[in-house]
């Protein structure tokens, strides 16, 4: 491949270019901040005396992102090395700098709409997880690159990686398009696929052989987002919380010079491990009511069975066969998930499509995980026939390769699902050091404690990353896979966790989820901030908004009725009715109308989703307000008086409605 520029040094030229110069005698970059162009200079190409130089290093471009004002350059100013796998240096960004083109300031825009915005992509930036290498496609599993070596030769690395996996995808539209267009080989060298993840690699020892244990986890950017304003199918086919989990196995040959040296590529044996987890694949999802357990709608859409079918299909054609193992529970909250997907599944009837139900809360009740068991006894023939990815240094072609792949779900795909593949990449393991000679057949890893822990730990670390990124906390149940051992200090800090989660899932994730949806190009602002007021107004009316603040003066005024000096004899009887009446009053409506006070994205709104009344399973009709039942949209929307005031506000300012974001979705 084509090799990447490392690192950059940036010169702005007044209010007219930005440019980046690479180490070494090579073609420097221009983008003309005026119209947005992007030319490659060429060679030898001075800087003008007039431009500024940058104190700060520039380790890659991010990509470039229009929103309501101007477009900005987004690079990476910090990164932190992560480790080094088969000789490639791997890094996380972690810092960035964001560079308006039009002459305003980034840290203090002229408009809230642009700042609103701003902050979305600053927020996303410093709370996801991006990875990426100069020199190693992070995006594709080692047997992907095996099979398409050859016609990778000479391609930049954005040509080659999987698309699905190339996070910055959208931001390098157009630095692809000028690439594409122009015949700009040369500008390759500057598009920085991302990747939003999980990477650890170890060193290992076991029987006097120098090992690498490495987890490589790829979040899919389509359909990405938080865990309740994500969930299911989109008609694409796409999944929501879709990650690849590869592990790699690196072995050194017995007694080889410098072993154990993780800078050097001297593996005698390369082997990989791939699994995959997804949401459900139907139209459904759980509607937040400000309750701890929220309403389930599966919804019974026409073209439900070919969105499936897509999707299926898809993972056929990219992994070969495939087994579905589902850990959805069989009764109460989650069984109506269960029975669709089985009905549906049966319905296609595909043939290289097998289904598993395992019912994991019925099999390791009161703790007893030793059941998991139960699922590799019926998954052993899949996995022994779907075996791994194995290249040894003196052979030219594989000794075998990966012909299918296990994918699992739960509701949410973190805990249970983080548990289960856990458990299928230590069988895997297992049968891969047995195959290799290093330990026995009656052997496994738990019985190497210092080998099993540094494979416990990089699983644990992987779960609580992937939970981080969808669910808000870590994941539950990691104690398990930390330890071996479900224990009852992991079910407290379990609890901690879920209650963590319904805060962040109910009060934060909007935001989140705009960010989401901002940097992946699911929603694309109109120039203009006027197009895109409704991000910085709360449509909602007065007596919605003042319930929050009414309850914290009720609380104050109690907690001061019963602190506070008293200058008198007099009861407090009917001070204390009085806000307690105003406190019952206020949570009681909060509760009634609990809808009203989430944080739902903005951007896309999840209006026919929440009110969704056709046909399919609700399990209630909670947050709705009185007689929600059957509404289609939100009670205050239909008032008169807001319609007209939103109407008018609308031709002030030149658009249709301001309350919603009704953009289009980009299609790439």
């Amino acid at each position: 491949m084509r090799p990447l520029h490392q690192r950059y040094t940036l010169f702005t030229d007044r209010t007219d270019t930005y440019i980046f110069v690479p180490e070494g005698e090579t073609q420097s970059l221009t983008v003309h901040r005026s119209t947005g162009d992007i030319v490659v200079n060429s060679p030898k190409t001075n800087v003008p005396y007039t431009a500024y130089r940058s104190e700060k290093v520039i380790y890659g471009i991010l990509g470039l992102i229009s929103l309501s004002l101007t477009d900005y350059l987004i690079v990476i100013t910090g990164r932190t090395l992560q480790g080094r796998l088969m000789g490639h240096d791997v890094y996380r960004a972690t810092d960035f700098d964001i560079l308006p083109l039009a002459a305003l300031s980034p840290h203090d825009p002229p408009h809230p709409v642009e700042a609103h915005l701003l902050g979305l992509i600053r927020s996303h930036l410093s709370g996801g997880n991006f990875l990426y290498s100069y020199t190693y496609d992070l995006t594709r599993r080692m047997q992907k690159q095996w099979e398409t070596r050859e016609e990778d030769g000479g391609k930049a690395l954005w040509e080659v990686v999987d698309e699905r996996f190339f996070w910055n995808k959208f931001l390098h539209t157009k630095f692809i398009e000028t690439a594409t267009a122009g015949n700009m080989p040369a500008l390759g060298s500057y598009i920085l696929p991302i990747m939003y993840g999980t990477f650890e690699v170890h060193p290992a020892f076991l029987h006097g052989r120098h090992m690498q244990l490495a987890l490589i986890s790829r979040r899919s950017r389509y359909r990405a987002g938080t865990r309740y304003f994500r969930r299911g199918i989109d008609h694409d086919g796409h999944v929501a919380n879709f990650n690849e989990t590869e592990q790699i196995l690196l072995v050194q040959a017995p007694n080889t010079p410098g072993a154990g040296n993780v800078d050097d590529d001297n593996f005698v044996s390369r082997l990989s491990f791939v699994q995959i987890r997804g949401s459900v694949p139907l139209f459904w999802s759980e509607i937040n009511t400000l309750r701890y357990k929220p309403d389930l709608q599966v919804m019974e859409l026409p073209d439900t069975k070919s969105a499936m079918a897509k999707h299926l299909v898809e993972q056929n054609k990219t992994y070969g066969r495939q087994s579905l193992v589902n850990l959805v529970n069989q009764k109460g909250h989650e069984k109506p998930v269960k029975e669709a997907y089985e009905r549906y599944v049966a319905e296609l009837d595909l043939p290289d499509v097998k289904y598993e139900f395992f019912d994991f809360h019925g099999e390791c009740k009161h703790m007893r995980w030793d059941r998991i068991s139960v699922l590799i006894d019926r998954m052993k023939e899949d996995l022994e026939k779907y075996k791994y990815f194995q290249l040894d240094s003196t052979a030219e072609t594989p000794k075998c390769v990966q012909s299918g792949i296990v994918r699992t779900n739960c509701m949410d795909n973190l805990d249970r699902t983080n548990v289960v593949q856990a458990t299928l990449a230590k069988y895997t393991l297992n049968l891969q050091l047995q195959d290799l000679g290093i330990i026995s057949a009656s052997d496994g890893v738990d019985d190497f404690e210092s080998f099993s822990k540094v494979f416990r730990e990089m699983w644990a670390d992987h779960a609580d990353a992937i939970a981080n990124a969808y669910g808000g906390s870590g994941a539950l149940k990691s104690d398990f896979t930390r330890t071996n051992v479900r224990t009852k200090k992991g079910a407290l800090e379990d609890g901690y966790k879920s209650v963590t989660r319904y805060l962040k899932n109910n009060f934060f994730d909007g935001s989140r989820q705009d960010g989401f949806d901002l940097v992946t190009g699911s929603w694309i602002p109109k120039r203009g901030p006027s197009a895109s007021l409704f991000l910085v107004k709360d449509p909602r009316p007065l007596v919605t908004r003042s319930m929050p603040p009414v309850v914290s003066f009720s609380l104050f005024m109690i907690c001061a009725g019963l602190t506070l000096p008293r200058t008198s004899d007099y009861s407090l009887l009917y001070y204390f009715l009085l806000w307690f009446t105003i406190l019952s009053v206020a949570l009681t409506f909060m509760v009634v109308h609990g809808v009203d006070y989430v944080a739902w994205p903005r951007l896309n709104p999840l209006t026919e989703i929440i009110y969704y009344n056709g046909p399919g399973f609700r399990s209630a009709h909670h947050g709705k307000g009185l007689g929600g039942k059957n509404q289609t949209e939100p009670n205050w929307k239909k008032a008169k008086w807001l319609t007209t005031g939103l109407r008018k506000a609308a031709q002030k300012v030149g658009v249709e409605e301001v309350e919603l974001g009704t953009m289009k979705k980009r299609v790439d």
